[in-house]
């Protein structure tokens, strides 16, 4: 279970929009200066991302407000077949479609295989599209709020 701390930006009946900041862990591998996978990060490091979060079944429904600090889970399995269908369903689709394509086209065979994969990518988004779409409510894939952490309470003393 991977857990994260964020902040509430939003509200809603049935979830919350949780904002969170994205870390790089790549300051302590020793191939940081050499390594694609660094650059990216790097670049990408300190922004926000928000997640739409659903509320856990321990939580009152109004026990968040807008800017309360909240730490959220994400079970290990999700990433990994959020990932696979993510990058391996459109990449099949468009091998799949670039083969039929190039045998069933009266086109040149490489102009059919070309515009059977372009055809296919885009399926494979679509299908990548309607499967979040369609699992957006269903909790065993969704990121949960796991506890509303407690405000900060400044206490004004005499100066």
């Amino acid at each position: 279970m991977l857990v994260e701390t964020g902040r509430v930006v939003a509200v809603e009946a049935d979830a919350l929009w949780v904002e969170t900041i994205r870390r790089s862990t790549c300051g302590g591998c020793a191939a940081r200066q050499g390594c694609g996978h660094g650059l990216l990060n790097r670049i990408g490091d300190g922004r926000s991302g928000y997640i739409r979060v659903l509320r856990g079944p321990s939580t009152q429904r109004d026990s968040c407000q807008v800017n309360d600090q909240v730490r959220i889970s994400i079970p290990e399995q999700v990433i990994l077949r959020g990932s696979a269908v993510v990058y391996l369903l459109p990449l099949l689709c468009m091998l799949a479609t670039a083969g039929l394509a190039e045998q069933v086209l009266p086109a040149p065979p490489q102009a059919g295989a070309a515009i059977g994969a372009l055809l296919g990518l885009a399926l494979g988004f679509g299908l990548v599209r309607w499967h979040a779409w369609r699992h957006r409510h269903d909790r065993r894939l969704q990121p949960t709020l796991l506890e509303v952490l407690p405000r900060a309470v400044a206490v004004a003393g005499p100066r």
